[in-house]
């Protein structure tokens, strides 16, 4: 066997790996708290927001709606007794155009910008932003491309999810923040 038929065979067996992978939808995945944690608002802007070429043109408002959502419908599950707010600011993106499969399979990414208030106290917890740059999940896609498979509307709802679930694991890993208040 050829070497170059080896690395397409591992390539093959690879993205048929990644297919067979399946996330349950953000509805039916358990609800850990995160501390006490309850989000009431998501405030969620676009006014800064840079197309990096190449690059399929989605509306700001476009943004704006699916980040929104993917954040409601991630952060809006947590019901602890403190009441916090979440900023997003969408910064820059580039949504995967058509490629050549195997030879330029561009990948979409969204770079967002996190911050947390503290109802109770008025102000943020984090001075300053946490910047996340989001990739699109990993699928059968991962070679041959998003931009050939998916729709632009599924590529942005993908990185709005996958934005939401990093924003979720940082608000995780800083769980102190949210510690129940005497």
């Amino acid at each position: 066997m050829s070497r170059l038929t080896r690395r397409l065979f591992a390539l093959s067996a690879l993205a048929a790996l990644v297919g067979c992978a399946t996330t349950a939808p953000v509805s039916q995945q358990p609800v850990v708290p995160i501390g006490e944690f309850r989000m009431v608002h998501n405030i969620v802007t676009v006014t800064n927001l840079q197309k990096v070429q190449p690059s399929r043109d989605v509306a700001p408002e476009v943004w704006d709606l699916a980040v929104t959502e993917a954040v409601q419908a991630r952060m809006g599950r947590y019901q602890g007794s403190q009441i916090y707010h979440l900023g997003v600011n969408v910064l820059g993106y580039s949504v995967a155009v058509p490629g050549v499969p195997l030879l330029l399979a561009p990948k979409s990414v969204v770079v967002v910008e996190a911050t947390v208030w503290d109802n109770s106290k008025g102000s943020k917890i984090n001075a300053e932003p946490k910047q996340f740059t989001v990739f699109e999940s990993a699928s059968p896609d991962l070679f041959i491309g998003s931009g050939l498979t998916k729709t632009k509307d599924e590529q942005v709802a993908n990185l709005a999810a996958n934005a939401a679930k990093q924003i979720e694991d940082w608000l995780r890993d800083n769980e102190a923040w949210f510690a129940k208040r005497n």
